[in-house]
């Protein structure tokens, strides 16, 4: 190990030290003539039609792929678009059902490595069966659907390290499948997934009996991983690293980049997988062993969620365009934006890090080392703090934290790339018992 000189903390910057107002800011305008576009195919239900050319779910996913080729198009070929589908069927597709994600891949230096922006397209209204009546799904998700799309507009004018997924989900309110499937996908052709980011429902600021909120957005992580077995979660609690999984690190790693962006949202770090009792498309890649998160606005109108179009008794219900706030809409895609340049600048994250410290004052750190990293930021901070107080940025895979007390400190370690782009923190902790 060898501690970096001083002059080395100068390349190493701050990841996003480039102010967010370098980049392109998201425009809501383009966002709201995206959901004007969506709303307009009447219903996008997974089981409605995919043969008529302007009504129906296969008529909206068409419009999808042509958004994503004509940016790629702009881009001279930096964005290919691919559908992927499979059969999936149950108790909300009792026939079955071709569901079909539709993607734009913009291809990085290390085309294995991804990072995943995605949103879902299908609709709904009450009746979960109804695949006829017309479910806009404004802001359910064709929130979410126009904040990949400007993402991708705005990203598709740089190169990055890793490949970026830009994802378009069918399925979601039949059961996930959309994101099942790309979770599969993803799996089955090796990629490293370093975040995924789940944008649902992100573009109203007026929740349920009128209440406001537009200073924060929430974004939910789960603490123990869905993809540890009882030991490996023993360990996790053994360790202290409950508030330190792959996801949750992305979570504040968020709030971080969120703070950065001048005049933009605070983050509301929701300390679980998701909203009480439910689910989103992040629940199939956090299965698989991913990082993965969702963003929700801070209040939701549940009038305007999963309701046939209607007005009783003085109440609107229905998920309409009117309903929208396309300036904050724009605030959650320039979190996703600036988030999404930080992950794919950087290297992957550390496999593993472990910490030696019994019965000392000082604690040992090691970790895996990661292919193009140029150093590696070590991180610490008191077992009674939530975010990190201490960091060092070293070379080579190991270092000595000299009165850091292991009994009473946490200790991550991330990677850097030359030009401080950092990775997630990998929580440190007993190493693994190799059999």
């Amino acid at each position: 190990m060898r501690i970096l000189p001083l002059i080395l903390p100068l390349l190493f910057l701050p990841t996003l030290a480039t102010p967010a107002a370098a980049r392109e800011a998201p425009s809501p305008a383009r966002l709201k003539a995206s959901v004007g576009a969506l709303v307009g195919f009447g219903t996008r239900h997974t089981l409605s039609t995919t043969t008529d050319p302007r009504r129906g779910i296969g008529a909206a996913r068409d419009w999808a792929a042509a958004q994503f080729a004509a940016i790629g198009r702009d881009c001279g070929g930096c964005i290919a678009v691919e559908r992927i589908e499979r059969r999936f069927d149950g108790p909300r597709a009792p026939a079955g059902v071709i569901v079909q994600d539709v993607l734009g891949i913009q291809k990085g230096r290390d085309p294995t490595r991804v990072v995943i922006v995605g949103g879902h397209i299908d609709s709904r209204v009450t009746d979960v069966m109804n695949a006829t009546s017309d479910a806009p799904g404004a802001n359910d998700d064709a929130s979410g659907v126009a904040l990949v799309l400007e993402a991708a507009r705005i990203l598709s004018k740089q190169q990055f390290d890793a490949t970026i997924v830009y994802a378009v989900f069918s399925a979601e309110e039949q059961g996930l499948w959309g994101a099942t499937l790309l979770a599969d996908t993803a799996k089955a052709r090796g990629w490293t997934v370093s975040a995924m980011l789940n944008n649902d429902i992100v573009g109203n600021t007026i929740g349920q009996g009128g209440k406001r909120q537009a200073r924060w957005v929430r974004v939910f992580s789960e603490g123990l991983r869905a993809s540890e077995d009882g030991p490996a979660q023993l360990k996790r609690r053994g360790d202290g690293g409950e508030d330190d999984g792959p996801s949750r690190a992305l979570a504040k790693a968020i709030d971080g980049v969120a703070g950065t962006i001048s005049g933009g949202l605070d983050v509301f770090v929701d300390r679980r997988p998701d909203r009480f009792g439910r689910g989103g498309d992040h629940e199939p890649f956090l299965k698989l062993g991913y990082p993965a998160v969702r963003f929700s606005v801070a209040n939701e109108n549940w009038d305007a969620q999963h309701q046939d179009l209607r007005t009783e008794k003085g109440v609107v219900y229905g998920d309409t365009i009117d309903r929208m706030d396309f300036a904050y809409l724009a605030k959650v895609t320039a979190i996703n934006v600036a988030t999404l340049v930080r992950l794919a600048s950087a290297p992957a994250a550390p496999a593993e890090a472990s910490l030696v410290g019994d019965l000392s004052r000082d604690t040992q750190v090691s970790w895996t080392a990661v292919p193009g990293a140029a150093g590696y930021r070590v991180r610490w901070r008191r077992n009674d703090a939530q975010n990190w107080s201490g960091s060092r940025d070293v070379t080579g895979t190991a270092t000595t934290l000299a009165q850091v007390p292991v009994d009473d400190h946490f200790v991550g370690v991330s990677a850097l790339a030359a030009d401080g782009s950092e990775s997630l923190v990998t929580f440190g902790g007993r190493a693994a018992v190799r059999r």
